[in-house]
């Protein structure tokens, strides 16, 4: 009886394999025939899957986004495995985990900012919405900073809006900053939990800021 081929699985398996070779030698480079070789499949295969270099450079962004979502509620899951991280460390661990410190997040960073360079230049991509939502990073940390300021804990004359945009548009920038070698992992993370100390006007639980600590270079 012939095996059934689970398509999504295959997909998958398809899009991780354009995430490590485009690792190595950079998103613009990539060629469907490398990332068939990468998968160890045949280019028909990739070809049958994606039609397109650039369906499958979209299908592989979402791939990249949902192993970010992932990366991120596993940092989560070890900053408040009881009752669950406040606020204050579930923005850190959002903007931390963006930040290219081991080769995971490395390669995140590089090729996000590579598939927003793109997008600019390559009609085809420019044609699909860069991410499903492109401002869910925004809204939730937003909400975040608000809940913050109802519990309590961040200054109520902050304008969580514009905190979030200026949150992510500093950890965009100083995560590049590490990645050329500009700036150390360490320096970065202290400037951006320098900001992080401004919003925030009371510390959650020194437990949790701990265990943040030690999150922070995993």
């Amino acid at each position: 009886m012939p095996k059934r081929v689970d398509h999504e699985e295959r997909r998958a398996q398809i899009a991780e394999a354009l995430i490590q070779v485009a690792g190595r030698r950079g998103l613009h480079a990539v060629g469907m025939r490398d990332v068939a070789a990468e998968a160890g499949v045949s280019l028909r295969l990739v070809q049958y899957y994606f039609e397109t270099k650039e369906k499958l450079l979209f299908y592989g962004l979402r791939h990249l986004t949902d192993r970010f979502t992932a990366r991120v509620g596993v940092r989560l899951a070890a900053a408040g495995p009881d009752l669950g991280p406040g606020p204050r460390i579930t923005v850190e661990e959002l903007l931390l985990a963006s930040l290219p410190t081991d080769q995971e997040s490395r390669t995140f960073h590089l090729l996000y900012s590579s598939y927003a360079i793109l997008s600019v230049t390559d009609e085809a991509l420019a044609a699909q919405p860069f991410i499903d939502n492109p401002d869910a990073a925004e809204h939730a940390l937003t909400g975040l900073l608000e809940q913050a300021q109802a519990s309590g804990v961040a200054d109520p004359g902050a304008d969580a809006r514009t905190e979030a945009m200026s949150l992510l548009a500093m950890a965009a920038t100083l995560g590049t900053s590490i990645l050329v070698g500009q700036r150390s992992s360490e320096s970065t993370i202290a400037v951006l939990r320098y900001h992080l100390d401004r919003i925030f006007t009371i510390a959650e639980t020194s437990e949790t800021s701990e265990t943040s600590e030690v999150s922070a270079c995993t």
